[in-house]
């Protein structure tokens, strides 16, 4: 993504899409992918645990917010009752992870979701798309919301799409570029961000 001239010095353009469905979907489920799996909630999850799901999981995709975050803020937001947080273990490895955010009691946010990038395309992000979707309806919300953006997998606003959700906004961002912060190392690489300097 080339970031266009009248663009601040340090600054990165992005569109966020937000995305919601309003009623359990109907749809068959998803059969699990081969080999050992196991799905489970992190109870009293670890900062250092939530750190590696968090950083291996997103930073192919520019995930960067959460590594901003003290220890003690990121503590504070995984013991709230209000979050939870589901691994997907594949013959013992975490394979990825989903949070769920009832921080509005008629709402719920699909807040992150994503696979370790040695799980991607072997079938199992569906299966755990699926499996977030369920949990949350559970819980009987008015909606269930997600959003994306364009630094993000390049399936995963059609994985979410064909889940169920519906697309209800399009939002274009400005923010500041988390190289120079430090939140993503200088040299670190992603096919739409221009290098340092460009």
């Amino acid at each position: 993504m080339r970031q266009p001239s009248d663009l601040p010095q340090g600054k990165l353009r992005d569109i966020v899409t937000y995305l919601e469905m309003t009623a359990r979907p109907v749809r068959p489920p998803v059969p699990p992918p081969a080999g050992r799996l196991a799905l489970m909630r992190a109870e009293r999850c670890t900062t250092a645990f939530y750190r590696f799901l968090y950083n291996t999981v997103g930073e192919p995709w520019l995930w960067f917010e959460r590594r901003l975050w003290s220890d003690e803020r990121l503590a504070a937001w995984v013991e709230k009752a209000a979050t939870e947080i589901f691994v997907l273990y594949v013959g013992g490895v975490p394979a990825g992870f989903y949070e769920l955010d009832q921080g509005e009691p008629s709402d719920i946010e699909l807040a992150y979701f994503g696979l370790m990038p040695e799980f991607i395309g072997r079938g199992y992000g569906a299966y755990l798309l699926r499996a977030a979707v369920d949990a949350a309806w559970q819980r009987n919300p008015r909606r269930l919301w997600v959003h994306t953006c364009t630094y993000d997998h390049p399936r995963a606003l059609g994985a979410y799409q064909r889940a169920g959700f519906v697309v209800y906004r399009r939002e274009p961002v400005i923010f500041d570029d988390p190289r120079l912060s430090g939140a993503l190392p200088r040299d670190y690489h992603h096919p739409k961000l221009p290098p340092l300097g460009a």
